[in-house]
């Protein structure tokens, strides 16, 4: 299979590195030192102890120059798709299906959703419907990334945890295309089964996203230590509750319980998740995709948020600050 992975980092790398060791013809779209030391040594996983190096991709920071592609994983945060829509058609053949990674409601959420809410646009991650009218639908699969992995140096990936990506049809078909990309991802090392109803599988992973994400950019905390303390595991799982109601208000459902989803984000263990990261590295936050998306659909179906609506405002004030001021929050190591 030939496949590009639009957005090397954390998430992407660790995909990328795995299918070009299972054989496909893989490229990678990353940029500064991360593309410079990919260019030299290849890109480097690191995975329970074993150092993989995938030597043989193709890396990049020019879309243009790769063409058509059997798979294009979209591993890029919502806030940075828009600075790559032009150049994206590039990559897109007839029978291309482009696999979406981002954290949080994507912006074809509601595309193909029958009912109250079909075709409404998402303003919150793609203002004025750009994204949806760039981006034709019929050849997306959605996709969600439960692993949890990092760049440590450039052109090195360390994976914390975490092998699963579910994937689906916008319209919840079992299609021949979403096996193929499904098979694709099993053979690499994945667990990937073919989900019926991907917008559920996406409010389970944003579930603890929304809550885990924010709590850990505001106390510089990692998902064990806000799980393990009484009051922050508190307020996660009051954000939890006040999302519920909205997601079932749109017909989506939850396989496990409220408690479940916080216990597995403990056991996740010591991991800074990629907000706190962003914060450490004085990044732009992916606050909209997380949290401002789910208060927008709060407003849409009348539901009350306060909690959220507070988290939300203490986040967004955070990364206003490292953004105007161009601030880095980072532990310093005991001497």
């Amino acid at each position: 299979m030939k496949i590009c992975v639009v957005g090397a980092g954390a998430i992407g790398g660790f995909m990328g590195v795995r299918l070009a060791k299972a054989g496909n013809e893989v490229s990678l779209i990353a940029r500064g030192p991360h593309l410079t030391a990919i260019r030299e040594k290849g890109l480097t996983l690191i995975q329970d102890g074993e150092e993989i190096i995938a030597d043989n991709v193709f890396a990049t920071d020019d879309i243009a120059e790769l063409g058509h592609q059997d798979i294009v994983l979209l591993a890029l945060k919502s806030h940075q798709i828009g600075s790559v829509l032009d150049k994206l058609p590039s990559l897109i053949g007839p029978d291309t299906v482009m696999v979406t990674l981002q954290n949080g409601i994507p912006w074809w959420y509601f595309q193909g959703l029958s009912g109250e809410y079909e075709n409404h646009n998402v303003e919150t991650v793609d203002a004025g419907g750009l994204l949806a009218r760039s981006i034709d639908p019929s050849c997306l699969l959605g996709c969600i990334a439960y692993p949890a992995a990092l760049i440590s140096e450039p052109g090195i990936i360390q994976h914390v945890e975490g092998v699963r990506f579910p994937v689906g049809e916008l319209d919840g078909s079992n299609s021949e295309r979403a096996r193929k990309v499904s098979e694709t991802f099993i053979e690499a090392g994945f667990k990937s089964p073919v989900l019926e109803d991907i917008r559920s599988e996406i409010w389970l992973k944003l579930w603890g996203n929304l809550s885990f994400n924010p709590i850990s950019s505001l106390t510089h905390s990692t998902l064990e230590a806000i799980c393990q303390f009484p009051l922050s595991r508190e307020l996660a799982a009051t954000m939890m509750t006040e999302a519920k109601t909205i997601a079932e208000k749109l017909g989506a459902s939850f396989r496990v319980t409220l408690e479940k989803r916080i216990d597995g984000a403990e056991k996740v263990g010591k991991h800074k998740t990629s907000m706190l990261q962003d914060v450490e590295a004085g990044k732009p936050l992916e606050i909209e995709g997380m949290l401002g998306v789910v208060i927008e659909l709060a407003e849409i179906t009348g539901t009350d948020v306060p909690t959220l609506r507070a988290v939300y405002a203490c986040v967004s004030l955070l990364n206003h600050t490292i953004q105007k001021e161009g601030l880095l929050i980072k532990a310093q190591a005991a001497s």
